[in-house]
């Protein structure tokens, strides 16, 4: 037995051996037809044949553009790519109209890699693909800044399945013959299949990426970073209002120990802050929460890798923005790479503690919660 197919038989329960997707007909299997309805499709041909795993999926692409170019997944119509991929985030492929973002058209090159710094008609070109397939990469203005990048770390890691710790944020002029090519971007949970609200939001830890769907179509899609794991020791400011001072007059400060981790499982918006708030997790910025204390927020500093308390950080100008694609009772979606959210449900998060070692400063009076700093988005 290779080690695929013992990985592929360790998952057996969450798995079916194959499903045939063609872009003509884009539906997705029903849960009685795939259990495991995480699907990872790039749509750049006629026939996608994907066996659906946990581990990684084997993907056969038999392409319908003729096409040489390096970054093009097979050269002709008559020739078939198999490619080991990661382990699968979302299914690329939409099912409501307009069901494919064309191709740029007649594909061209870039002069050279672009990347941080980079100022340039080929940084706009690239920005408006990019933002034409949903991603956020702030204005498109030729200039390769902070928003671009990471809006190109969340395309490796969401579309091109390079490993998180691999993501680069350069856009070579292989990955842009990539990007050239049609595609769509499918929910793993769609509402057209009676999986999902109207509108809802799929996280996805392994690669930290968020994506905020309506009707079942991608309004902004967004590099993330969530829970590092780990066990922390800080004084938090607690708003009135937030979990752990709901019923408060003033916002309290005390000692608390907390473990950094951001359940998998399935939620709903439960409630949406404009503005700066101080919780037990720390600071947020347009906070909507939906387990708890936790919520997708607007931050300061949001790297490549998780560092979170536990909550979902998104660039502050995303922080800006998703509110108007969100809503209170909205289905919120997490996967952590190890099990379907359904496994888990409404899964509770790990509570802080109060710290029995901490003592209070000699002023106790809260700070205002009026300014922002990389400090203080630590939620």
């Amino acid at each position: 037995m290779t080690e695929l197919e013992a990985r592929l038989a360790d998952s057996a329960d969450t798995l079916d051996a194959a499903i045939e997707v063609r872009l003509a007909r884009p539906g997705a299997p029903t849960r009685g037809q795939l259990r495991d309805p995480s699907r990872r499709v790039v749509t750049t041909a006629a026939v996608i044949v994907l066996v659906v795993g946990a581990a990684v999926p084997l993907v056969k692409i038999v392409s319908d553009r003729d096409d040489s170019s390096p970054g093009a997944v097979g050269a002709d119509s008559s020739t078939t790519t198999t490619t080991s991929l990661a382990p699968a985030p979302p299914t690329i492929s939409s099912t409501i109209a307009p069901t494919t973002v064309p191709a740029v058209g007649e594909p061209i090159d870039i002069s050279g890699p672009l990347a941080f710094g980079s100022s340039s008609s080929d940084v706009t070109t690239v920005q408006q693909r990019l933002s034409d397939l949903g991603f956020f990469v702030g204005p498109v203005d030729g200039e390769f800044g902070n928003l671009t990048q990471m809006a190109v770390w969340a395309f490796e890691k969401l579309v091109m399945q390079v490993p998180r710790d691999d993501a680069t944020g350069v856009v070579t002029d292989e990955m842009w013959q990539f990007m050239q090519q049609p595609m769509q971007i499918q929910p793993r949970r769609r509402n057209t299949a009676g999986e999902s609200t109207p509108n809802h939001t799929e996280v996805y830890l392994p690669e930290q990426v968020v994506v905020f769907y309506q009707n079942d179509q991608p309004v902004l899609i967004s590099h993330m970073s969530s829970g590092t794991g780990g066990e922390w020791k800080e004084e938090v400011t607690i708003d009135v209002g937030e979990y752990g001072n709901e019923g408060g007059t003033a916002p309290i400060v005390r000692g608390e120990i907390g473990v950094s981790v951001t359940p998998g499982g399935v939620y709903s918006f439960d409630r949406m802050i404009e503005g700066v708030r101080q919780s037990a997790l720390g600071g947020m910025w347009n906070p909507a929460y939906f387990n708890y204390g936790i919520a997708i927020h607007g931050a300061l500093n949001v790297p490549l890798e998780p560092a979170s308390h536990g909550c979902i950080r998104v660039p502050m100008k995303v922080g800006e923005l998703f509110h108007q694609f969100v809503a209170i009772g909205d289905q919120v979606f997490v996967w952590d790479g190890v099990k379907e959210p359904e496994v888990y449900g409404d899964q509770l998060p790990i509570f802080n503690r109060i710290d029995p070692d901490y003592v209070a400063p000699t002023t106790t009076t809260a700070p205002a919660s009026t300014t922002l700093t990389v400090a203080d988005t630590t939620g």
